[in-house]
């Protein structure tokens, strides 16, 4: 079947629930059918050394991932990893289970392939998804741990939740990102600031090993940006995501009134803000960019302006699971193009 034919299925259903179906079949193949998806990775993974690099003292066989969000209770890792994605970053996981916000939830916006959702942070909790990840980590691809607060969590002790988080999620991924972006959980947004966030890193970095990131939003000044990811680094961060979902409901023709729009009109505003972190910290940290990313082209711009590595997201459901494979090709046309050999030679290529 292709992905056309099965898109119109889904598209029927209502968007989380046809995630849950999505999520139900890649959960399945991946953990107890593995054999059906050796014909997806042969058409999906693309094995390219060109396309390789270590990062955090580990091998991402290409550049483009899984943003968190997707995979929130890590039940969908071996099919990603067939699908191409060189990395996957699950979660956002709480210390303690919770449901989210109220359904409806989730909004596609089909004509501008965009979603907005209102979600969050649903997830099974910190037990039942570190039991699960402890199963198959260390893992053939990288995998990043996404931690927030619970909803429940007062401001005051926001930081213990993380603090919790990092200790059990440290030894079951690659790299930790600490999420205070989200606009879906009351006042998370409220936590950027730079007090917060000196007081935070400077609390979670001696607890791991593992490099912890911050995760920001793509609905504030350049200057505020700059000066909050310098407050992390200063504190111990060990790099940037850029950027998370956007409150910009003039992005879409018909929002909703509430939760973070993803997609492909996201792409202009979340590279606005890339580029002004890239532009002061290329060197000096790794760069993660998310945000609108549903071509090869847009991805070597984030890579040529100071990315050593992308995520995708809301592209994977409009175009389908071939996403990663096309962009990865496409990568490496275009270093053909440009005369570039290695991903090393593109990334931050803008910059030199």
């Amino acid at each position: 079947m292709n992905y056309q034919t099965l898109k119109n299925i889904l598209f029927k259903l209502d968007p989380e629930s046809a995630h849950s179906l999505a999520e139900f079949g890649m959960n399945f193949a991946g953990n107890f059918a593995p054999f059906l998806l050796n014909p997806i990775a042969s058409r999906c993974v693309v094995a390219e050394k060109r396309l390789e690099q270590e990062i955090f003292g580990v091998k991402f066989p290409n550049p483009v991932g899984i943003a968190a969000g997707f995979d929130k209770n890590a039940t969908m890792i071996k099919a990603l990893s067939a699908l191409g994605f060189g990395y996957t970053e699950y979660g956002t996981m709480t210390p303690k289970p919770q449901s989210g916000n109220k359904k409806p939830r989730l909004f596609r916006h089909i004509e501008e392939e965009s979603l907005q959702n209102a979600m969050g942070f649903n997830n099974e909790g910190a037990k039942k998804i570190s039991e699960r990840v402890a199963k198959i980590y260390p893992y053939v691809t990288p995998l990043g741990a996404n931690i927030g607060k619970n909803k429940t969590t007062s401001q005051e002790d926001a930081i213990k939740d993380y603090e919790e988080l990092t200790k059990t999620f440290s030894l079951l991924c690659d790299y930790l990102v600490v999420n205070i972006s989200s606009p879906n959980t009351p006042n998370l947004r409220d936590l950027q600031n730079e007090k917060f966030i000196k007081e935070l890193f400077s609390t979670l970095v001696p607890l791991t090993k593992k490099p912890i990131l911050l995760k920001i939003a793509p609905d504030m000044s350049e200057q505020n940006a700059i000066c909050l990811c310098a407050a992390a680094l200063e504190s111990g961060a060990g790099g940037i995501v850029a950027t998370n979902t956007s409150v910009d409901y003039s992005l879409v023709r018909e929002p909703q009134d509430f939760g973070g729009i993803s997609g492909k009109v996201l792409s202009e505003k979340s590279f606005k803000i890339f580029d002004a972190i890239a532009k002061e910290f290329y060197k000096q940290t790794v760069l993660i960019s998310v945000g609108g990313i549903s071509d090869a082209e847009e991805a070597y711009k984030r890579l040529k302006a100071g990315a050593s590595l992308v995520q995708v997201y809301t592209s994977f459901i409009y175009k389908g699971y071939t996403i990663c494979a096309d962009i990865n090709r496409g990568i490496l046309e275009l270093m053909e193009k440009d005369g570039f050999y290695s991903i090393k030679d593109v990334i931050g290529a803008k910059r030199k």
